[in-house]
């Protein structure tokens, strides 16, 4: 079973970093650190490490100064939970899944997970099964129903449904197999262009510009990583798109945040002139809704030559699976992992990992692999395709191998915790939140804007 310090070389190596900056990363704490037979906490551990060593190295090209970088296991693996932390006010977080998503048995004693937490794709779920949004009777609905079938009833019509998957199964299926040989990270040019020069300052993303075009978790937590080491980033919403609030809150700290609505002329004029002056260009939506509004990958490179564009996906960009939706939950449950923890567990259906471990490492790879790509294109040039999906953060994780007493793992309790947090103000309120888990010791990580409600700022640049 690798260690930490090796799984941190695979992935530097992956991006094309230099072996010897990795002799400055100090890597503590040892597993497990949360009850599960995944390697949760070193996944967290390593996905953070990756993403700091990366700005270290931008920082080495812009002012020729090296420094150590410092991950502690407990404190990565509490910010890869920061939502469950989270106190505005004094005030716990409210309940985090809607009344009816969640795991139920169908036809047959298989079982499904339904993700509802947005009302259009629990709307669609009653839609199909002609019921009620009351547990009772999804569940009674549901018996009429085969687990695949509905899986795929569900998505035809705009919903968000998996079917538990053993691990073999999973990886017997078209759309694994398609992923099979892609790694973690991929990266591909798609465009020629100059190297662009950096700007003057003193953190090492100091005058980056950064759209990020993303919800939820995984992608909001890349651009709140890309913040934490200095970059500008623009969280861009739609005025009339749903949004978890405590979400926004926790993965808002760093950001500016405006409304653009891309359906108009006027918002993708916006967007283009904010595109036109970015460094990255970070989206989680859906494999071709942007390029439907003229914002592809190729399109953005053309508009802006030498851009990085971050496209995150459930399921990969290859395969039959491509265009599905999906979130942490429900891709946990398609590829195994809960079907595989429930086993270890002893218990008949799916058992979560305690963590949404999937969205987190892939946020922090995300922002690895975007900054990578921005260090490499300030060398040599060209614009570049940064891609990753939690399916493949997924794969990663699976082969870290497992702990076979992991589960007995005590959860990790209030006090565990405390050290990791910091107050702040915010356009919410008083948070408790917790602090950045990667330690530098030239240019510490913090976040200089406070969490905004979303729309807060007009959709142009601050000065550099």
């Amino acid at each position: 079973m690798q260690s930490p310090k090796q799984i941190l070389t695979d992935l530097w190596r992956l991006a094309g970093g230099e072996p010897a900056a990795l002799d400055a990363v100090t890597l503590t704490g040892d597993e497990p650190q949360l009850p599960s037979s995944f390697r949760v906490a070193a996944a967290a551990q390593t996905s953070i490490a990756a993403a700091a060593l990366a700005a270290a190295h931008i920082w080495k090209l812009r002012s020729d100064e090296g420094q150590e970088i410092a991950v502690d296991m407990r404190h990565a693996v509490v910010e890869c939970r920061s939502e469950r932390y989270l106190r505005r006010d004094d005030t716990p977080p409210p309940p985090a899944w809607d009344a009816i998503a969640g795991v139920y048995k169908t036809r047959g004693g298989r079982f499904v997970r339904l993700h509802t937490n947005f009302p259009h794709h629990r709307d669609a779920v009653c839609r199909i099964l002609n019921c009620k949004a009351e547990r009772e009777e999804v569940q009674a609905a549901l018996m009429g129903w085969d687990a695949e079938a509905f899986e795929t009833a569900a998505y035809d019509a705009g919903g968000v449904v998996s079917m538990m998957r053993s691990y073999d199964e999973w990886s017997q299926s078209a759309q694994a197999r398609a992923l099979a040989t892609l790694p973690v990270i991929t990266f591909e040019k798609i465009g020629d262009a100059a190297p662009k020069p950096w700007t003057a300052g003193d953190r090492p993303l100091s005058g980056l510009r950064v759209l990020d075009l993303s919800r939820v978790i995984a992608g909001p937590v890349a651009g709140r990583t890309l913040a934490v080491h200095g970059a500008d980033v623009m969280l861009v919403s739609g005025p009339d798109l749903p949004a978890i609030p405590w979400l926004t809150i926790d993965t808002g700290r760093g950001k500016l945040s405006t409304f653009i609505d891309l359906k108009t002329d006027e918002g993708r004029g916006q967007m283009k002139a904010l595109l036109a002056e970015a460094d990255i260009f970070s989206q989680g939506y859906r494999p071709d809704a942007l390029a439907n509004l003229g914002f592809s990958p190729e399109a953005a490179a053309r508009l802006n030559p030498g851009i990085i564009y971050v496209s995150l996906s459930a399921y990969g960009h290859v395969g039959p699976w491509a265009a599905r939706r999906g979130f942490d939950s429900l891709v946990q449950t398609s590829t195994g992992f809960n079907h595989a923890e429930g086993q270890a567990a002893g218990i008949e259906g799916p058992k979560e990992l305690p963590a949404q471990i999937l969205d987190h490492a892939t946020g922090y790879l995300m922002a690895f692999g975007a900054m990578m790509a921005k260090a490499r294109q300030s060398r040599e040039g060209g614009s570049w395709h940064v891609r990753v999906s939690l399916a493949q953060t997924g794969k990663w994780i699976w082969d870290l191998g497992r702990l076979a007493d992991g589960l007995k793992a005590e959860d990790l309790k209030g006090e565990a915790v405390l050290p990791f947090v910091e107050q702040v103000p915010s356009g919410f309120g008083s948070l408790q939140a917790i602090r950045h888990a990667a330690q530098l010791s030239r240019t510490p990580a913090f976040w200089l804007r406070p969490a905004v409600p979303l729309g807060t700022d007009p959709p142009r640049w601050p000065a550099r």
